[in-house]
């Protein structure tokens, strides 16, 4: 899962929904299949299966407010001459690149309400402030962040890290790792590499953020 404060405050900025601006809460980035040394396959049959946006209309409403897209690629120009990003572009990414893989157990409708599901079952936003972790620009110890996650679910995080312009890193994604049915949280076999970050991160506020 993302931080949209995180995603926003770098060099290329971000981009809104035409639903709106996004709540001030983690979201989802992606579901992505993964073999136990790391390594991921992509793009697994999807001229067979490409993605059908008709196929998750119920999921719509839910993956607006939990998997909004925040980048301006790809995006339209609005009426009041912002560029808008595009949640169904997002979407067939996620799919096409890592839902594909997962076509053997998972059918599209049931990945994506799998990971939906999935980012219901654990608050991290909640998980952090109540620990005093919280989005207000401040440095914070990996450490802690890692340990109050493990505390709340059980599980060790990936934790990943982006730079702002200014040159702070910053907390930037979250990974908890689900077993093969995505139903259960489970322990990474390899969490992803961690050097992206520095001892202390920055938690930067998104609800100051405008979109370009």
């Amino acid at each position: 899962m993302q931080w949209p404060g995180s995603f926003c405050d770098t060099k290329k900025g971000c981009c809104f929904p035409l639903t709106g601006k996004p709540a001030s809460n983690f979201s989802i980035h992606g579901l992505w299949p993964n073999f136990n040394n790391g390594s991921f396959p992509s793009n697994c049959n999807t001229a067979q299966n490409p993605f059908n946006q008709s196929k998750i209309t119920d999921l719509i409403p839910r993956a607006e407010t939990s998997w909004p897209s925040l980048s301006c690629a790809g995006g339209n120009r609005t009426e009041n001459n912002k560029t808008s990003s595009d949640n169904t572009r997002f979407w067939k990414h996620e799919w096409d690149k890592h839902g594909s893989c997962s076509d053997s157990i998972l059918d599209q409708h049931a990945y994506f309400e799998a990971t939906l599901n999935l980012k219901d079952r654990v608050d991290l936003l909640q998980i952090l402030q109540y620990n005093g972790i919280k989005p207000d620009g401040n440095l914070y110890s990996v450490v802690n962040i890692t340990q109050a996650i493990k505390q709340a679910t059980g599980f060790v995080p990936g934790i990943k890290c982006n730079t702002d312009p200014s040159g702070n890193r910053q907390l930037n994604e979250i990974y908890l790792c689900a077993d093969k049915s995505a139903s259960n949280f489970i322990e990474c076999p390899i969490l992803p590499n961690g050097k992206s970050c520095t001892d202390n991160v920055e938690f930067p506020i998104f609800s100051e953020w405008d979109a370009l």
